[in-house]
């Protein structure tokens, strides 16, 4: 299937959750914010919510600096 993530087409296999999605582009959950076809997902949400086809995702990193 083809997801959009931060604006480019990806193909992964199947339906997956937030938490598998991000494990596969080797992101840290902890240090990101994620968008879900418009919708903010809550970090406790990441392993109920499902990617599928045709969903855009967003993933922002947390920077720290000063």
């Amino acid at each position: 299937m083809i997801i959009r993530v931060n604006g480019d087409p990806l193909e992964i296999p199947a339906p997956v959750t937030v938490n598998a999605l991000l494990a596969r582009l080797d992101i840290d959950p902890r240090r990101v914010a994620v968008e879900h076809n418009l919708i903010v997902v809550k970090k406790d949400a990441f392993d109920r919510t499902t990617v599928a086809e045709g969903d855009e995702i967003e993933i922002v990193n947390f920077v720290g600096g000063g």
